[in-house]
């Protein structure tokens, strides 16, 4: 497994930082460019949909249903 990374991005005009294992930042540049979408603005929007959950996780489980929702559909 590797270890956490730490990132800084700005989302809602204010900066923060997110750690995440580099698999996990590889999928969210795979599921960002698939919507168009930079990995910032991904990021943004799957914080505004949180509820309780700290950012990391969110993006955790946020990658898992992306790639679950597409096996089903294959």
């Amino acid at each position: 497994m590797s270890a956490e990374r730490k990132r800084s991005l700005t989302i809602a005009g204010h900066r923060t930082s997110v750690s995440l294992e580099e698999p996990f930042w590889d999928a969210l540049k795979e599921i960002a460019a698939a919507e168009g979408l930079t990995v910032a603005a991904l990021i943004a929007t799957i914080d505004t949909g949180r509820q309780g959950v700290n950012l990391s996780s969110a993006l955790r489980l946020h990658v898992l249903a992306h790639y679950r929702n597409r096996a089903t559909r294959a």
